[in-house]
């Protein structure tokens, strides 16, 4: 990759497109504008017919936004991102090493976007044209889907599938290398999935409390301090169940219940 970049800029706003072309014009150096596009299928079409090094990249746009764009993507450039998100998606933009401009754009946050492109482009050379930051834009898109919604899980009973609903879920205990399924009305069913594959299913509503339990927290009745930043859940099942968190959970747990 060769300095200065091929460069596309994604956005369904006219003006917000002449904005940033005016403002990138000290930095013709860096950034070669080669089009623009003004939605993510316009936006797709060009990248895979003329492969730029970068984009500047609009979220909300027609017929496809720019996460869904991206994920169609056969060969990623390196992306900038020009929002107006929210400051939830600024953080995980932070947290993932992405590059975002948050509309509108101001002169001296491009200047040190154009800084940090060139500082990385001239430090790896020409030895290849993929994203520097494609693992941590696919975390972000990862991270920034949403959850598919689901309401049941379904289980084996003998010879018949049952679909047992979430609502009358209490949690998830993995013992040795089977996790069960136990719920408000005292049974238990083996389950096919792992603990990582439910806490990423299932929604918020259930929280992992340690590495071999996930709760339900509208089941949680009281929570009681232990030792060692631990914390002693007591259910509203049948048994009145009690499980003890992890250490290392301490935090999220004391943030999604506010304790």
């Amino acid at each position: 990759m060769q300095l200065p970049l091929k460069t596309l800029l994604i956005d369904d706003e006219p003006l917000a497109i002449s904005r940033l072309r005016r403002l990138l014009v000290p930095y013709s150096d860096t950034f070669d504008i080669i089009g623009e596009a003004g939605n993510g299928a316009e936006g797709l079409a060009f990248i895979e017919a003329k492969q730029p090094d970068v984009i500047f990249l609009d979220i909300e746009m027609p017929l496809l936004n720019g996460f869904e764009m991206l994920s169609k993507l056969n060969t990623m450039p390196m992306v900038i991102f020009a929002t107006a998100y929210d400051q939830y998606a600024i953080r995980a933009f932070e947290e993932n090493s992405v590059d975002y401009l948050l509309k509108p754009i101001e002169a001296e946050r491009l200047s040190r976007t154009a800084q940090k492109i060139r500082s990385q482009v001239e430090r790896d050379g020409a030895k290849s044209r993929s994203n520097p930051m494609t693992d941590s834009l696919m975390q972000l898109l990862a991270q920034m889907q949403p959850k598919k919604e689901i309401h049941s899980l379904s289980v084996k009973t003998g010879d018949k599938i049952v679909l047992v609903s979430l609502t009358d879920i209490a949690y998830f205990e993995a013992e040795d290398k089977y996790v069960f399924l136990c719920t408000t009305d005292g049974q238990k069913h083996l389950t096919t999935y792992t603990l990582t594959t439910l806490s990423e299913k299932l929604p918020d509503t259930f929280l992992r409390v340690s590495r071999s339990v996930l709760v339900n927290r509208f089941k949680i009745a009281e929570v009681h301090r232990h030792f060692d930043s631990k914390y002693l859940l007591v259910l509203a099942d049948k048994k009145t169940t009690k499980l003890t968190t992890g250490s290392t959970y301490a935090d999220a747990i004391r943030q999604l219940l506010e304790l």
